[in-house]
C-alpha cells in the first residue's frame, strides 16, 4: 500500500510531483513497491488526483480517493482496509521519504517473515534521545489490523500499536536517513541540497 493523499498544504506544492533524477516521488515508490512482487498494489489518492494519478503511467495497481486527507494518515488507511485486510501481511509505504530504496522494502518483508509477530517497522532515530528507537514507515503489519480502524483519527496510523508489540517480536529496521520526509518548504531544500530531489 502507497500512501500518496497528502495535501502538501504546508509544502505549497504537490509533493508527489516532486522528482528524482526526472521521475516523480509517487512512481518511484509505486515502482520500489513493485519489485516486491505483491498480490495486490494499492494507491491512495487525494480527491483532485487527476495529475497525480496520471503521474502513475500505465502501472498495474488499484488506486483509491481517500476523501477526507485532512484527517491523517489514518483516514488513507481506512480507505484502503476493504481492499487488503483479507492479507496476512501489509507492506504499508508512504511516497515522500526520497531516500527510500527497494532494499529496504525487501529486508523489511523478510524480516516480517521471520517475526514472532509477523510485523516489521522502520526505526527512523538511533542514539540516546528521547526520539531513538522511533518506529515508524516503511513498515510491514498484519492485515486484519485494518479492520479495527473505524472511527479514529490522526497521522499515528498503526505507530502506536507496532511500539506495544514486544520489542523481540518486531523485527526493526534502522534507517535514520528515511526520516527525512518532505512536508515543508525546509525539508524540500534539505532533500535538494542531499541531493534526493532535483533542483
Amino acid at each position: 500500500m502507497v500512501l500518496a493523499a497528502g495535501a502538501s498544504a504546508r509544502l505549497g506544492q504537490p509533493k508527489q510531483l516532486l522528482r528524482i533524477d526526472g521521475e516523480t516521488l509517487l512512481h518511484r515508490v509505486v515502482r520500489l513497491a513493485r519489485s516486491t512482487n505483491p498480490a495486490a498494489l494499492v494507491v491512495v489518492l487525494p480527491p483532485d488526483a487527476n495529475a497525480i494519478g496520471e503521474a502513475l503511467g500505465d502501472q498495474a495497481l488499484t488506486m483509491v480517493i481517500n476523501p477526507e486527507p485532512q484527517r491523517g494518515m489514518r483516514s488513507s488507511l481506512e480507505v484502503a482496509a476493504p481492499l487488503v485486510a483479507g492479507f496476512a501481511r501489509v507492506l504499508v509505504v508512504t511516497c515522500d521519504q526520497p531516500a527510500l530504496e527497494a532494499a529496504h522494502l525487501h529486508e523489511l518483508l523478510r524480516g516480517a517473515c521471520n517475526a514472532l509477530s509477523g510485523c516489521a517497522g522502520t526505526r527512523l532515530s538511533v542514539g540516546t534521545d528521547a526520539d531513538a528507537g522511533a518506529v515508524g514507515v516503511p513498515a510491514v503489519v498484519r492485515g486484519h489490523w485494518f479492520c479495527d480502524l473505524a472511527g479514529g483519527s490522526g497521522d499515528s496510523g498503526f505507530r502506536a500499536r507496532l511500539r506495544a508489540l514486544d520489542p523481540a517480536s518486531v523485527y526493526l529496521l534502522d534507517a535514520p536517513a528515511l526520516a527525512l520526509d518532505i512536508d515543508t518548504p525546509e525539508n524540500l531544500r534539505a532533500a535538494q541540497s542531499l541531493g534526493l530531489i532535483d533542483a
